[in-house]
């Protein structure tokens, strides 16, 4: 079994009065863009003291307990991914957003597969008591439904969601 730094779940606000997005570590950025839409919102900014990226796009999807982000690699650092996706639970609010992250993530590969990712910290972290049994059980639901979307949809994350009605749009993706 393979062991993990255990730590509280990952907490972000996302403030689109101020145009900021502040971090699980307390550390505010500012936002390039903002854009909210029935489905979700939209942010896009910059990275910055990051080695691996200078930038991230990033949708909140509350109707999928989804966080999908398109992360901008720094040349050295590429990852053979197309989307991140983070399970979380969201707090839809106005101006202020809310995440926090239940551990486990998924990295598509469009038109070719996912891997899922961290369900080991999941795990952990029920265990110890950082999550209740329920936000669990919900982080598992929304990792197979995911799953379970995306392989009717050959792994085309904008085309099973536009199935649901949401249709993302990004800076660097037709």
């Amino acid at each position: 079994m393979l062991v993990t730094q255990l730590h509280q779940p990952k907490i972000e606000t996302f403030d689109t009065a101020t145009a900021t997005n502040t971090d699980p570590k307390g550390i505010v950025r500012d936002v390039d863009d903002y854009r909210e839409h029935p489905w979700g919102l939209y942010l896009a900014r910059p990275t910055p003291g990051r080695r691996q990226f200078h930038y991230i796009e990033s949708w909140l999807l509350p109707a999928w307990n989804l966080r999908v982000t398109d992360f901008w690699f720094n040349p050295g650092y590429e990852h053979e991914q197309d989307f991140y996706l983070d399970i979380v639970s969201i707090e839809r609010g106005d101006p202020t957003w809310r995440t926090v992250d239940l551990y486990v993530d998924i990295v598509i590969r469009s038109g070719q597969g996912l891997e899922v990712i961290d369900t080991e910290e999941l795990l952990e972290a029920a265990s110890a008591g950082l999550l209740t049994q329920q936000q669990a059980a919900e982080a598992l639901r929304t990792t197979y439904n995911t799953i379970n979307g995306l392989a009717r949809h050959n792994y085309e994350l904008m085309s099973w969601l536009a199935t649901r009605d949401a249709h993302l749009t990004w800076q660097r993706h037709p």
